[in-house]
């Protein structure tokens, strides 16, 4: 029985540990890192991907927050010399630190479903790594990858892929954790666009619109720009954004693509 085994999981930091070997290798194996590579692992928990990892990578950087976790994980792999643990939360520690070229570097995990948006966001802040492979809540999959038009496209989905370029892999079913979480889980994969399609204020500009007109999502897109205490835009302005983009003034935000917003961010700053 290695290290860890006995530690039992925390509701309060949303523990749900992934117990099937075979799920365990497949995540590993759609990272596709390489022995050249540096990777950083966000809540390595009992091991679960770890294992799988140590050895196989240049560096392995383990950012987890649970105290037990956190000895279990220096007990079991503190012996080799190319993993690294960090106790810390990752929302608070600057990850980019961690490794000698945050540009290039690999970021796994299987994060807490209660923060996961956070941890989006702030793996996306520049520098960004070169890949993400996350296991995240079905429905936040379904987010993150969502058409335009329908209902779970919204903020998350714009504001991602802005920047990224998002993929589904795969689903996990409830029976390979313990305990059994009350969700379904899907593997994503979140890939920044090189080089950098936005400027920093670019970025900026277009967050705030994003999270401003889908706060509103059920008004009218002339409506909101004109309305919204985020915004206020005055008349002349909103009608010549949009007709110069070709945007209906009568449309839902849902019906705007991200290359729409960012346009219309650009027209409005």
């Amino acid at each position: 029985m290695h290290a860890g085994a006995g530690v039992r999981a925390k509701k309060s930091l949303g523990q749900n540990f992934l117990v099937d070997a075979n799920i365990q290798r497949k995540i590993v194996d759609a990272l596709g890192a390489s022995q050249t590579d540096e990777v950083v692992e966000i809540g390595p928990g009992k091991g679960a991907l770890t294992r799988h990892l140590a050895g196989t990578v240049a560096r392995l950087v383990l950012v987890e927050l649970d105290d037990q976790l956190a000895d279990s994980l220096t007990q079991r792999f503190g012996g080799q010399d190319e993993v690294e643990l960090v106790h810390g939360d990752v929302l608070e520690i600057d990850w980019t630190a961690l490794v000698e070229r945050p540009d290039d570097a690999r970021v796994i995990g299987n994060i807490p479903y209660n923060i996961t948006t956070p941890i989006i966001f702030k793996l996306l802040e520049r520098p960004r790594p070169r890949d993400v492979v996350l296991m995240v809540q079905s429905e936040v999959a379904d987010r993150l990858t969502a058409d335009v038009g329908t209902r779970a496209y919204g903020a998350l989905s714009v504001g991602v892929r802005s920047v990224a370029r998002t993929e589904r892999l795969f689903k996990v079913g409830r029976g390979a954790f313990r305990p059994v979480p009350r969700v379904d889980s899907t593997i994503v994969r979140i890939t920044p666009v090189r080089p950098e399609p936005l400027s920093v204020d670019q970025e900026r500009a277009v967050r705030r619109l994003v999270r401003a007109v889908f706060q509103w999502r059920r008004k009218q897109l002339r409506k909101i720009l004109r309305d919204h205490p985020e915004l206020k835009v005055d008349r002349e302005r909103v009608d010549e954004a949009l007709s110069a983009l070709s945007i209906a003034g009568e449309s839902r935000p849902e019906m705007l693509a991200p290359e729409q917003f960012i346009a219309l961010a650009g027209r409005l700053a």
